[in-house]
């Protein structure tokens, strides 16, 4: 029974000694880092997958001023001209204008700029194919783009026949679902800034790329890449 006299100042306190032992200490650390591991990966996926998105928006937008482009020309393709001489670069010129781009190209050109695009493959003069740690949409050689107009099938452009577009009228095209009109870079040869795989060499089968089509739809598919062919000039 506490006095009277102490009513109101009669504190009780508990002191305890006890801490966190070495092991709870490396049992909290552990899982902790069990979380992390298990999280990042997480995160990681997140993180492409809005790169992917953001990705696909530039293409369906580039696809839509494309076809407005063929629409105001009386259905022709975009010539031969800019950067390299092939439409496969110089198509942005032409279709800056129906993004709301003013002046020159650079690469403050966002919509042109695919958020994984962190590398690509340059081709000096004469010279082998050489990887650069470098965005392509910095490149002032492919009008800071890292998207390429369906135009490789020009013999101007490439020594070896590939199939492309260029030239033709998009109404004369029988499978506009089917037929590329923009796509990543990396369509083209083919390889992957989303998945890349840069210890199996320049190119590689089913590397997975986001491509446009003459039809508007934007869709991340595999690429069929058959060596043998590539390197016959079949394709």
């Amino acid at each position: 029974m506490i006095p009277a006299c102490c009513e109101g100042k009669y504190e009780t306190t508990i002191k305890s000694n006890r801490a966190f032992t070495l092991v709870e200490m490396l049992v909290v650390i552990s899982v902790i880092g069990i979380l992390a591991a298990l999280l990042l990966p997480a995160l990681s996926a997140a993180k492409a997958t809005a790169k992917r998105m953001t990705c696909l928006n530039n293409l369906k937008q580039i696809n839509y001023a494309v076809r407005m482009y063929y629409d105001d020309s009386n259905d022709a393709s975009p010539p031969g001209n800019g950067p390299r001489g092939s439409p496969y670069v110089g198509y942005k010129g032409r279709v800056r204008d129906y993004l709301g781009l003013k002046g020159r190209s650079s690469p403050q050109d966002k919509i042109f700029a695919c958020p994984a695009d962190l590398f690509h493959y340059y081709y000096p003069s004469n010279q082998g194919c050489t990887l650069t740690n470098a965005p392509l949409h910095d490149d002032k050689e492919c009008d800071y783009s890292s998207y390429l107009y369906n135009g490789m099938n020009l013999p101007a452009v490439f020594s070896v026949p590939r199939l492309g577009i260029a030239g033709l009228n998009l109404a004369s095209i029988k499978e506009p679902a089917k037929t590329v009109l923009v796509a990543e870079e990396p369509a083209f040869y083919p390889y992957s800034w989303h998945e890349p795989k840069l210890n199996e060499g320049l190119m590689f089968n089913d590397a997975k790329d986001m491509v446009s089509f003459v039809d508007g739809h934007v869709s991340y598919i595999k690429i069929y890449w058959f060596e043998t062919k590539w390197f016959a000039g079949v394709l």
